[in-house]
């Protein structure tokens, strides 16, 4: 099993040169056209000439910054607050809420409103037709 491990690692790395390649925008491919970086990746994989030459000096490697480019400085920098102690979450609760009663409230004068109604016709209909002799 150990005598496949340095091709598996050579395989790995000319595969990840190449997706590594492919996602990388035109503007950050030095030196060289990315359609050539490729066919380097792709010709002199085998011996680790092509990864190597891309990691080393195909792609423009920013510095790490402190800008909040990280996914540890962006948390420094940007605080999460639970929605308890948010105040727009709890604004919108409270609209949410109002809007809910002002609802409420006309169901329930229309329910009242049907309930005359059906009041209303039960009694004509109890008190039946008035016949004049």
């Amino acid at each position: 099993m150990l005598r496949y491990l340095p091709f598996l690692l050579v395989l790995a790395l000319w595969i990840y040169a190449f997706i590594d390649c492919l996602n990388t925008p035109e503007s950050q491919v030095r030196g060289l056209p990315k359609v050539i970086w490729v066919l380097i990746i792709l010709l002199f994989g085998e011996v680790l000439v092509g990864p190597v030459a891309w990691l080393v000096a195909g792609k423009t490697r920013r510095p790490v910054t402190g800008n909040g480019s990280t996914p540890s400085e962006w948390h420094r920098n940007h605080r999460w607050v639970a929605p308890d102690d948010n105040p727009e979450f709890l604004r919108s609760l409270k609209d949410e809420n109002k809007q809910g009663e002002s609802r409420l409230k006309d169901w329930e004068a229309d329910l009242r409103r049907r309930e005359e109604e059906l009041r209303r016709k039960n009694r004509e209909a109890a008190d039946g037709p008035e016949e004049t002799p």
